[in-house]
C-alpha cells in the first residue's frame, strides 16, 4: 500500500512542479515550486520503486496520469483548451496504463503460482 501512497505523492509534485512551470512565465518566484516540485516527484517515485513497485508499473502511472492531471489542471487553472481529440488521447493513454497494470499483476500472479509449484515439487 506504501508504494501507491509514495506514487501518488510523486504525481501530485509532478503535477505542481509542471503548473508553477506555467506560472513562472509569468511570475518567476515559482520557479522554486518548479523546482521543489520536480525534486519531490523523483523522490515519490523513488521511494515507490524501492517498496516494491516495478519500474514499468511505475514510471507508467506516473508518466501518463501525470500528463493527464495537467492537461486537465491547466484547463481548470490557465483555461487551455481540451479539444476532443485530446480528451480521446488522455482516455487512450489511461486506458493504456490500465492495461499495463492488469498485465503487471497478472504476470506477478503466475510469478507466485510458478514459485509456488516449484516449491511443492521439492
Amino acid at each position: 500500500m506504501q508504494k501507491w501512497l509514495f506514487l501518488m505523492a510523486a504525481i501530485t509534485s509532478e503535477v505542481t512542479g509542471s503548473l508553477a512551470l506555467k506560472a513562472a512565465v509569468a511570475i518567476p518566484v515559482f520557479y522554486a515550486l518548479v523546482v521543489a516540485g520536480y525534486a519531490g516527484s523523483f523522490l515519490g517515485l523513488f521511494a515507490s520503486l524501492r517498496h516494491g513497485m516495478t519500474l514499468g508499473v511505475g514510471y507508467g502511472i506516473w508518466g501518463a496520469t501525470g500528463v493527464a492531471a495537467t492537461a486537465v489542471m491547466s484547463f481548470l487553472i490557465f483555461g487551455e483548451p481540451i479539444t476532443p481529440v485530446m480528451g480521446a488521447g488522455l482516455v487512450l493513454v489511461m486506458a493504456g496504463v490500465l492495461l499495463v497494470e492488469l498485465g503487471s499483476q497478472a504476470a506477478q500472479k503466475r510469478s507466485r503460482a510458478a514459485a509456488e509449484s516449484a516449491g511443492a515439487a521439492r
